[in-house]
């Protein structure tokens, strides 16, 4: 197994997941169902300064190339949130502070803090940019529809970084792995991430009581 094939496999197998948190009710539950400029972006600078919170732990517990690879991470993250934060404050957001509002981010928290060892983390940096890639994706399309281009094109540079750390987290896995085992205990890693975001989805959905399946 390679980089690419491991991200294939993780894809793969949550791909029902991964599909759901990319349709149009991602919104809907990241933003309480309040669809304006503002909540929007807030949502996604909450999601930018929980990463970079994650990556720069870890940057600052390992050494070598996983080192460098969660660092720039964490730097990505940080001028993502800084871009976020000026969007926000010029005015033409509208309200929705990103804050320290931590609500329905629990279980991706906790499944990004159970990778311990360097291939769990690496796998869990896939998942979480495998998540990020198909969340960003309805932020995109949320501009789209308002007409701004601007707008659009900003945050598809997001999703280009998001995909960026998925490339990096398997490169990283190709050069700190092992064994099979270490590509087993990432792929488990990565995996834990996703359902963790989809439940978070799915239990903000249903607390406002609209079903997270797609109606067929």
């Amino acid at each position: 197994m390679d980089g690419d094939s491991f991200v294939e496999a993780v894809s793969e197998a949550q791909a029902t997941e991964l599909h759901r948190l990319g349709s149009d009710k991602y919104l809907v539950a990241a933003t309480g169902a309040d669809l304006a400029e503002g909540p929007v972006l807030a949502s996604v600078a909450r999601e930018a300064a929980r990463g970079r919170e994650t990556f720069e732990t870890w940057a600052d517990d390992e050494r070598g190339p996983a080192a460098e690879t969660f660092a720039t991470a964490a730097a990505t993250e940080a001028e993502h949130l800084d871009r976020l934060r000026e969007r926000l404050d010029d005015g033409t957001a509208g309200s929705g502070e990103p804050g320290e509002d931590d609500s329905g981010a629990a279980g991706v928290d906790e499944a990004l803090g159970t990778a311990e060892t360097t291939a769990e983390r690496a796998g869990a940096l896939v998942g979480r940019g495998l998540v990020r890639d198909r969340t960003l994706l309805q932020a995109v399309n949320f501009f789209v529809n308002e007409g701004d281009n601007a707008g659009a094109d900003f945050v598809r540079e997001l999703r280009s970084d998001a995909n960026d750390q998925v490339s990096a987290g398997g490169e990283l896995l190709e050069t700190v792995r092992e064994s099979d085992d270490d590509w087993d205990d990432a792929r488990a890693a990565a995996e834990r991430v996703v359902e963790a975001a989809y439940d978070d989805y799915a239990a903000a959905l249903e607390a406002m009581g609209v079903d997270p399946k797609p109606v067929c």
